[in-house]
């Protein structure tokens, strides 16, 4: 599993150099992140740079280099995160452009998530490793979807890339919390791949992949952390959702990865919640502003120490799921 540590290391090398030239380049061309009137207290942070998602998907792309080839699977995780990262771009550059915080409208954002999710969820379908099955959570065994698979396949990439795009509101919160998914992620492949449950090149690419993402996101929180010298912008925040989703179609993951992903859950059932309650109750609220961080915001709490919080309850799931998978597996 040398490929592995080799995919983090040049992965957080090649973004740790990538990053200062982004954050050069992007106040070249005045580039700066936009903040919505509403969220008052974060006026500070008008104008720091963004799109630093860029120098993340670029570090991701060099995991190339140390998988096997053998198997097409890698190539499509990285278009379709590649894809997405074009999304959040398109979105990034109009707001930046425009100096508003509207962007895309939430029509077009879905229908180019869509039309992506529809593409890699027609293609696990008909795959002959992957079909129309998922595992039991936790468990080797096998689900069957039948003909609504690639129903729930678009659903799982939809929920993935808004929940995390949900999540980047303050300073290394999706960052942080995606690089530990990450990291899980690639010990459950790891797991899935010894027990001979998943023992194939696609395995084995994923979990070198998913290295890699972690290894350019502990890079880009040397540069995200409190006080931010830059954003990953709608560039990051998507394309880290859609590679997430990949890794749970792709690796038949979906379910096992819910615990560890509890936290995009908690904020985009905060952000349904208020909505709903907001429209059903003609203006009253749940939480103090959704999504549910800057609920913890308003209650006075330290943004740091909710990213610190989120974090840690990431970890302890992601070890609680690891431990389900050894005993079961």
């Amino acid at each position: 599993m040398i490929n592995v540590l080799c995919g983090f290391l040049a992965a957080f090398a090649v973004c740790m150099i990538l990053l200062p030239l982004n954050i050069r380049l992007v106040k070249r061309l005045k580039a700066g992140q936009p903040i919505l009137s509403y969220v008052d207290n974060h006026k500070s942070k008008q104008g720091t740079p963004t799109m630093g998602g860029a120098s993340i998907v670029i570090a991701l792309l060099t995991s190339l280099i140390w998988t096997s080839h053998s198997d097409k699977g890698a190539y499509i995780i990285l278009v379709i995160t590649v894809g997405y990262a074009l999304i959040g771009f398109i979105d990034d550059f109009i707001k930046v452009r425009y100096k508003n915080n509207k962007g895309l409208s939430p029509i077009q954002k879905i229908i180019f998530q869509l039309l992506l999710a529809t593409i890699i969820s027609v293609y696990a379908y008909y795959s002959d490793g992957i079909g129309s099955s998922v595992y039991a959570p936790f468990a080797p065994k096998e689900l069957e979807l039948g003909v609504f698979a690639p129903i729930y396949f678009i659903l799982i990439f939809i929920a993935f890339t808004n929940s995390v795009n949900l999540t980047d509101g303050l300073d290394g919160l999706a960052a942080s919390v995606t690089a530990t998914n990450a990291i899980f992620c690639c010990v459950m492949l790891g797991i899935a791949f010894f027990a001979g449950v998943m023992a194939t090149p696609l395995t084995s690419d994923m979990m070198i992949l998913c290295a890699a993402l972690g290894g350019s996101l502990c890079a880009f929180l040397c540069y995200n952390t409190h006080p931010a010298k830059i954003f990953m912008g709608d560039t990051g925040s998507l394309a880290l959702g859609g590679f997430l989703a990949c890794i749970a179609v792709l690796g038949k993951m979906s379910l096992s990865m819910l615990l560890v992903g509890i936290m995009y859950i908690a904020t985009s059932l905060s952000v349904i919640i208020q909505v709903t309650y907001f429209k059903l109750t003609k203006g009253k609220r749940v939480f103090l502003m959704a999504p549910l961080h800057h609920h913890f915001e308003r209650k006075g709490v330290f943004e740091g120490k909710i990213v610190v919080v989120y974090t840690l309850v990431t970890f302890v799931c992601g070890i609680v799921t690891t431990a389900l998978m050894l005993v079961l597996y």
